[in-house]
């Protein structure tokens, strides 16, 4: 047990580091990419929604078990983040798409596609990867923005709760997999299964 602990501190003093590092960071100045939303097309720029700072989440799109699984978490934090910063989801699905998707998962983002275009090409948080999910955190200089740091999201990462969670217990990435629904029908329905949508 104080092999546990003993690495538990070494983890939060390196955290610290890094945030520390984080902070003294500013980035290379980025173009105002062009985004698709249900209200048209908006720039880099206006997601900013006049504030000085903005957090693009990368979601892969519908299709990813995992992506939901990190969005579903990051949901709840969304007004407590939005103190802080301009909060945007985006992904390469058409806005209707990520409009029904965030309606079926009870998220409160604010979202808009990239379409796979220039701006996930040339800004995706791992090189050579378009479609890759991950965080970026832009600042504002006026009508200069600059990308001030981004990461990668992935099993057994800091930003999904989840992995910590089963850890505790003893299980990682191998052990689990996040689904979309985790219901399954039984074999006999007490309620009969009229009626029942598959």
């Amino acid at each position: 047990m104080d092999e546990i602990r003993q690495t538990e501190q070494q983890i939060f003093e390196l955290m610290q580091k890094l945030n520390e590092l984080r902070k003294q960071h500013r980035g290379d100045a980025v173009p105002n990419y062009t985004f698709s939303t249900l209200d048209g097309d908006v720039s880099l720029l206006d997601l900013f929604a006049g504030r000085e700072r903005l957090l693009l989440i990368h979601n892969m799109g519908q299709g990813c078990r995992y992506c939901t699984l990190w969005a579903d978490g990051f949901n709840g934090f969304v007004p407590h983040l939005e103190s802080a910063m301009s909060v945007v989801l985006v992904s390469r699905d058409a806005p209707e798409v990520q409009r029904q998707f965030a309606n079926s998962r009870g998220w409160r983002f604010r979202l808009a596609s990239h379409g796979g275009g220039d701006y996930i090409r040339e800004q995706s948080v791992l090189p050579g990867e378009a479609n890759m999910p991950g965080a970026v955190v832009y600042e504002r200089d006026g009508d200069t923005i600059y990308r001030k740091n981004s990461s990668v999201f992935g099993p057994g990462d800091i930003y999904c709760a989840m992995w910590s969670l089963l850890g505790l217990a003893g299980l990682g990435e191998a052990d689990w997999t996040p689904q979309f629904n985790y219901w399954q029908r039984p074999q006999q329905l007490d309620d009969g299964g009229a009626n029942l949508l598959e």
